[in-house]
C-alpha cells in the first residue's frame, strides 16, 4: 500500500518535472523567435581614435540610456543590442574592424555594411562609384599630421615648405589609404601651393612622391626603415611613434597653408546605407542619437576617454591623453565648407570620375548627405 502511494507520488513528479521543461523549452522558444525579429545590423569602424565615441558608447553602456538609445553587451567589442532609454530592442549591431575607409565603403558597396565610420573622402569616393549610401553626420574635426624620424627639426609649414624646396630628390611621404582624410588634406593642400606631385618611383622631376603603405600598422615600421621621409596619418599614430621615441610630429593639418583655414578641420563621419535608412529608419536613428552623446561625454571625460580607446585599440594612455581631436556631430556652416573643399580636391586631383566629377557641394548635397537623424537628435536634446 504505501509502495503504492511511493509510485503515484512519483508518477506525480515526473508528470511536474515534465510539465515544467516543456513550460520553459516553450518560453525559451519563445524568447528566440521574439530575438529573431530583431534586426541584425553590421557596423564597420577603424582601429583609431577617431572613432573613440564609438568604443565610449560600448563601454559606458547603460550609463548613456539618456541619449534615447544605449549598447547592451552580448560579446565584447563585437556584439551589441541597441536598446532605446525604455527597454525596446532596436537591433542587434555587430561591429566589424576596417583597415581603412577605402575598406569600410568597399563593404558597403559588397552591402556587407549598414553603418559605418569613416573619412568623408572615403564616402565622396564611394558614392562617386554609385554606391548607395549616404553621411549621416560628422565624428570629429582635426586629429591629422605629418611625422617625420626621431630627431628631426621639423617643426610647421614653412620648415616643411624649405625641405622640400632644398632637397635635390622627390620627398617620399607615405599614407596608409588611397581615400583617406589625411591622404587626401595634406596632398590637397600641397597641390593648391603648386608643387608636382607623383606615384611613380621613377619620376625624378617630382617634388613629391606619394608612397601607399597599406595600413596604418605600416607608418612607423616605414618611416623606422626609412621606407619614407615621413607619413601623413590619424591619431593616435602620430603621438604613439612620438611616445615610442620613433617619430616626431613635424606639421599638423590645422597648419596647413593657407593659415587658418584648415582650423577645425572634416575627417570621420557616420554614414549608413540608403537600405537601412530606409528600412530601419528607428535603428538608425537610435546609433545617432548614442554618438551624438558619446561625442559629447568624450570631450568632457578625455581621462577616461584616454583609458577606454587606449585600451580598446591597444596604444598606451598617455600617448592618447595628449589628443587634441574634438569630437562632434553638428555639421556646422564652417564644417560643410570643409566638405565643399574636400569635394574639391578630389575633382582637382582627378579622383573623382562618376556622379561627382563636376558636382559644386550644393549640387551634391542631397546625394552625399542625409542630416535628417541628427537634426530629430539636436531637436530633442
Amino acid at each position: 500500500m504505501l509502495g503504492k502511494k511511493f509510485l503515484k507520488r512519483g508518477k506525480k513528479l515526473v508528470l511536474l518535472a515534465t510539465v515544467l521543461c516543456l513550460s520553459v523549452v516553450f518560453c525559451a522558444s519563445g524568447a528566440i523567435a521574439a530575438n529573431k525579429k530583431t534586426p541584425r545590423l553590421y557596423m564597420g569602424y577603424i582601429f583609431t581614435t577617431h572613432h573613440t565615441p564609438l568604443m565610449v558608447a560600448a563601454m559606458k553602456g547603460e550609463a548613456f540610456k539618456e541619449s534615447g538609445a544605449y549598447f547592451k553587451e552580448m560579446v565584447s567589442k563585437q556584439k551589441y543590442e541597441l536598446l532605446s532609454k525604455d527597454g525596446k530592442s532596436l537591433a542587434v549591431i555587430n561591429l566589424i574592424v576596417s583597415k581603412s575607409g577605402s575598406e569600410t565603403t568597399t563593404l558597403f558597396a559588397q552591402e556587407r555594411l549598414d553603418l559605418g565610420l569613416a573619412s568623408s573622402t572615403a564616402f565622396m569616393s564611394g558614392i562617386d562609384k554609385g554606391t548607395k549610401m549616404k553621411i549621416l553626420c560628422p565624428l570629429h574635426v582635426d586629429g591629422m599630421s605629418m611625422v617625420f624620424p626621431q630627431g628631426s627639426t621639423i617643426q610647421g609649414w614653412s620648415d616643411v615648405k624649405a625641405l622640400i624646396e632644398k632637397s635635390n630628390k622627390p620627398l617620399k611621404i607615405g599614407y596608409h589609404s588611397p581615400t583617406s582624410a589625411p591622404r587626401i588634406a595634406f596632398e590637397g593642400a600641397l597641390h593648391n601651393v603648386g608643387y608636382k606631385i607623383s606615384q611613380n618611383a621613377n619620376d625624378a622631376d617630382a617634388d613629391i612622391l606619394l608612397v601607399d603603405l597599406k595600413s596604418t600598422s605600416n607608418l612607423i615600421p616605414a618611416l623606422v626603415s626609412k621606407q619614407v621621409d615621413c607619413w601623413v596619418g590619424p591619431a593616435p599614430h602620430p603621438v604613439v611613434a612620438e611616445h615610442k621615441h620613433v617619430g616626431h610630429i613635424g606639421l599638423n593639418s590645422r597648419e596647413l597653408p593657407p593659415a587658418g583655414q584648415w582650423e577645425d578641420f572634416p575627417c570621420c563621419v557616420m554614414g549608413a546605407s540608403n537600405k537601412v535608412i530606409a528600412s530601419n529608419p528607428e535603428a538608425v536613428q537610435g546609433i545617432t542619437d548614442l554618438l551624438a552623446f558619446a561625442c559629447k561625454w568624450a570631450n568632457e571625460n578625455k581621462t577616461e576617454t584616454a583609458k577606454i580607446s587606449g585600451n580598446w585599440i591597444g596604444v598606451p594612455v598617455k600617448a592618447v591623453e595628449k589628443s587634441t581631436i574634438v569630437y562632434t556631430t553638428t555639421p556646422t556652416e564652417k564644417w560643410l565648407k570643409g566638405e565643399g573643399m574636400f569635394l574639391n580636391m578630389l575633382q582637382s586631383m582627378n579622383k573623382l570620375k562618376g556622379s561627382l566629377k563636376t558636382a559644386d557641394l550644393k549640387a551634391a548635397t542631397p546625394t552625399l548627405f542625409d542630416f535628417t537623424f541628427i537634426k530629430k537628435t539636436q531637436n530633442e536634446s
